[in-house]
């Protein structure tokens, strides 16, 4: 993605380092981070550019609570480059839910508001802490559906990752995964419609 170092670029390397990260080895894990740093700040700078008024987190601070979320997780099982970064995506978009979800915590009310869900992020407004506490909840209930769409609402939506790109990390053909899309965004509007 995005023309940076690919964790398969060496077969040894590659997988010795996949490997590592499995068994815990928090080196690995560093090594990694090293690895994807560009493209995980480009993530980061993609979620907070529709949340950003509403937590205190730029860029590198999302990114560096990212990797600290991570480590002391310990052991991650990773299949390949996209799939880390597809974590790391879930991994954040926790973070600012969270924050929003202390900011609420600490004032109560509002007016329900609609959201629709847009895969052009760099373009999008943005958005309220309802808003993103309304899609964090459909995301729930979608969720105890069918999971397998939510991985790829979160690789498109919040991860910022291609059609191609999510097809070729889960391993099925675009059309699948464009079919997957166009139903997590049904049900997703179903719910945030409730």
């Amino acid at each position: 993605m995005h023309g940076c170092i690919d964790l398969q670029d060496s077969p040894t390397g590659g997988t010795r380092l996949l490997d590592a990260v499995s068994a815990g080895d928090p080196g690995a894990i560093d090594e990694i981070f090293a690895l994807t740093y560009r493209e995980l700040r480009q993530m980061a700078h993609q979620r907070l550019h529709r949340s950003s008024r509403f937590t205190s987190l730029d860029t590198t601070a999302l990114v560096h609570e990212c990797y600290l979320r991570l480590v002391r997780l310990g052991q991650l099982q990773m299949r390949d480059r996209a799939h880390f970064l597809g974590y790391a995506g879930r991994v954040m978009r926790s973070i600012v839910v969270d924050l929003v979800r202390q900011r609420l915590a600490k004032r109560r009310g509002g007016d329900e508001l609609r959201v629709t869900l847009r895969t052009d992020i760099r373009d999008c407004t943005a958005v309220s802490e309802e808003q993103i506490m309304q899609v964090d909840e459909a995301l729930q209930e979608l969720a105890s559906l069918d999971p397998r769409l939510v991985q790829v609402v979160e690789m498109r939506y919040f991860a910022g990752f291609t059609v191609e790109q999510i097809a070729q990390s889960r391993g099925v053909t675009t059309r699948t995964i464009r079919r997957d899309w166009e139903k997590a965004r049904l049900l997703l509007y179903a719910a945030l419609q409730k």
